[in-house]
């Protein structure tokens, strides 16, 4: 096909210009914001989940059999050692305290007859006027009836005992719970029926376990040296409630168990926590923060530059020759909204923050600027020299 001989002119002009024409410049590189890791101090924070437990807990049960009369005291309120909680019919025991009673007053008298014919026979068995044998006899019945006194004095202290056990006392300072019996119940001391219990609030105990695999971390950082540890009662101990807030009163480790439990590989531990306002509770669910010593020459990183992968977690860093590197790191706990990095990094270290999804590894990359601090208001005030 032949075109006119315009227009084939200005077809040669189009395909000259486009041979003439360069390509599009390359794009800049990406942006991205860093933070420059130095080396500093870190707390070794370790959380794991608890239970409030009391720190002293008594059963009150019941020491003598009768019928409870009367609960003096009121549920769930604070109670002292000593003071009366409930009354036990004590009808009985007393009449049983009053046999007792009579028996002694009759034994003391058989032991002073007893007395008086040893010292009667005295005197005869000097002068030859009964036989010895005589007079041993009357010595043996004086020591029967000596006996009998203590055996009867013995039955009464235990007498009294009984009585006294018809009112029941706190035997601990505490709080008592709910009464487990009512007026008219039967409780029996060969039972030892439960009436109440009374468990001491401030301080309580909050137990946990660690596992065996972190115990041996612990152990064999501190032997490192990339570990510091106090002494165990020193080591401060913070909770986190049920509902995220920070117990404002902080405990500290008195109990670390050094055997391991076969059915859950892990050792006991427990602290001990104020609690004056009765905040913490038997049985209530708590996060334990264990300030388990400081690690020197470790880093902070912001949680947002931390990549997790199943192999591990790890960060991308600029280089020296500005282009974006992986560095695999070992990190801690979680401070905040940092993480604490144990090993991977160096001091100085360039982490990128911000940009991450804009970067692969290799990539050259521009590091932003800095934000300026923000200039300081001009006062309004006239100056000294004007």
């Amino acid at each position: 096909m032949t075109y006119p001989a315009r227009f084939s002119g200005a077809w040669t002009l189009l395909m000259l210009a486009a041979c003439g024409e360069q390509a599009p410049p390359a794009p800049p590189p990406p942006e991205v914001s860093v933070v420059v890791a130095r080396s500093q101090s870190i707390e070794n924070i370790a959380e794991v989940p608890g239970r409030v437990q009391a720190v002293r807990t008594a059963q009150v049960r019941a020491r003598v059999d009768g019928i409870v009369q009367r609960r003096v005291y009121d549920e769930g309120s604070d109670v002292k050692a000593g003071q009366a909680l409930f009354l036990i019919d004590p009808r009985e025991l007393r009449a049983s305290l009053s046999a007792v009673e009579a028996s002694l007053v009759g034994a003391e008298s058989a032991a002073a007859n007893a007395a008086q014919d040893v010292e009667r026979y005295e005197g005869l068995v000097e002068d030859q006027a009964i036989s010895k044998q005589e007079y041993d006899a009357a010595v043996a019945r004086l020591r029967s009836a000596q006996a009998d006194v203590s055996q009867t004095r013995a039955q009464l202290e235990s007498a009294k005992l009984s009585l006294s056990y018809t009112t029941v006392t706190a035997p601990i300072d505490g709080r008592a719970g709910r009464a487990q019996v009512t007026e008219g119940a039967l409780v029996s001391a060969s039972a030892a029926t439960l009436l109440t219990t009374i468990d001491q609030l401030d301080p309580v105990y909050v137990n946990f376990s660690q596992s065996s695999s972190y115990m041996l971390a612990i152990r064999r950082d501190i032997a490192e040296g990339t570990l510091k540890v106090p002494q165990l009662g020193r080591v401060e101990v913070s909770l986190i409630l049920e509902d995220g807030a920070t117990y404002r009163h902080k405990g500290h480790l008195d109990f670390l168990d050094l055997a391991i439990d076969e059915a859950t590989g892990t050792a006991a531990v427990r602290a001990e926590v104020p609690n004056p306002d009765r905040t913490l509770l038997p049985g209530q669910f708590v996060r334990a923060r264990i300030e388990a010593g400081v690690r020197p020459n470790n880093f902070l990183i912001p949680q947002r530059a931390v990549q997790l992968h199943p192999n591990g977690p790890s960060v991308f860093i600029v280089d020296e020759n500005g282009m974006v590197a992986v560095r695999e790191i070992k990190t801690g706990s979680l401070q905040g909204d940092s993480w604490a990095v144990l090993s991977g990094l160096n001091d100085g270290d360039r982490v990128i923050t911000d940009g991450l999804q804009k970067i692969q590894p290799g990539m050259p990359v521009r590091i932003a600027a800095a934000p300026s601090a923000p200039a300081a208001p001009a006062s309004d005030a006239p100056s000294a020299g004007r």
